[in-house]
């Protein structure tokens, strides 16, 4: 009874925080575009503007329901509730943290460590496809279609490629378990460093999973209107645009985790510190490298121009899995060397 509970707690904890980090995005996206672009940004609600997602928040809530006459009503509403709950599960596998001993008891910062955790986030975001794809084919609009096809082959285009970056990181790890990934870079053994081409690839196929600029062609507004959500109002738009920044903010916990250490820091021996406070002062760091490929995210928007579509798979199929082939052979190599296996 006291695992379920605690376990509990860990789910409700780690929902909020998604939650909460996700609203504050928006804040953050507005707050980082109007700094590049030399404006002041929202600043009318609250302090600087610091309940700007609560009125963002309680403005969806109140607006009314409209579902299109022609619509499929049960599929409407079902797409975004897929595409909320697939983007809440993801950090069920992530590690936020080494643990904390508690009356001689060990609590682990994870709400379970399963030892397919990388398999189970990829099932779950290709899952998030139909999210989409429902939403835009229920709504009985071309653009939404449009959008929804857009989005689900670009997202099977580029899942292929960050699949091949993962299998290079494994034959370097020798894991599927995301803790155990993260226990392997103790100190500044980070696999950046073992996997630099796997890293890039990973964050490029990052941006195409949460289309996210320069990769936002399924919701690009000066060709399809809104994407896939252009009939969407009230609170399931809002589920649609809160998934958005939930997955960026999940996204950015998975890159931290395997390949920038996650909880580990460097110096972490040496700091003669007791267990719960370094797995405390590990957490903090982690959202720090988590807070830090949020704000790449939105750098990026502001920086760089969207693609077009036929340059979009250009990139996905010409581009980047021969990059991804020739990482895997280059690490294949790396791992046998490595292991005294090859002699040249």
């Amino acid at each position: 009874m006291e695992f379920f509970l605690i376990k509990l707690v860990l789910v409700l904890i780690v929902f909020l925080v998604s939650l909460g980090v996700a609203a504050y995005s928006t804040y953050a996206e507005r707050k980082i575009a109007a700094f590049l672009q030399d404006r002041v940004g929202p600043d009318r609600a609250g302090p600087f503007g610091i309940l700007q997602p609560l009125a963002d928040g309680l403005k969806m809530f109140m607006k009314e329901e409209i579902i299109p006459t022609h619509a499929d009503k049960f599929l409407f509403i079902l797409g975004p509730c897929i595409m909320m709950m697939t983007a809440s599960m993801t950090g069920v596998v992530i590690p936020w943290g080494h643990g904390l001993e508690i009356n001689g008891s060990f609590y682990p910062m994870q709400i379970t460590d399963i030892n397919i955790g990388i398999l189970y986030v990829f099932g779950v975001v290709s899952i998030g496809v139909y999210g989409i794809m429902i939403g835009g084919w229920a709504s009985n609009n071309k653009y939404s279609l449009m959008g929804a096809i857009r989005a689900s082959s670009q997202m099977i285009s580029y899942e292929l490629a960050m699949g091949m970056a993962i299998i290079a990181l494994i034959m370097t790890t020798g894991t599927l378990s995301v803790r155990e990934i993260v226990e392997q870079q103790h100190g500044i053994h980070w696999n950046i460093f073992t996997q630099p081409l796997g890293v890039i690839l990973f964050i490029v196929c990052a941006f195409a999973e949460c289309n996210r600029t320069p990769f936002d062609l399924p919701e690009c507004e000066t060709e399809l209107v809104g994407g896939y959500h252009t009939e969407y109002s009230s609170m399931k738009l809002g589920f649609y645009l809160f998934a958005e920044y939930i997955n960026m903010f999940i996204s950015s916990a998975i890159i931290a985790s395997l390949y920038f250490g996650g909880y580990n820091f460097p110096f972490i021996d040496q700091l003669g510190l007791s267990p719960n406070m370094l797995s405390m002062l590990g957490t903090l760091i982690f959202f720090g490298k988590i807070f830090f490929f949020i704000f790449f995210f939105m750098w990026v928007r502001w920086t760089i121009p969207r693609f077009r579509y036929d340059q979009l798979m250009h990139l996905g199929w010409r581009v980047m899995i021969p990059l991804a082939i020739v990482n895997i052979l280059g690490t294949g190599v790396y791992v046998l060397f490595k292991n005294g296996q090859l002699h040249f």
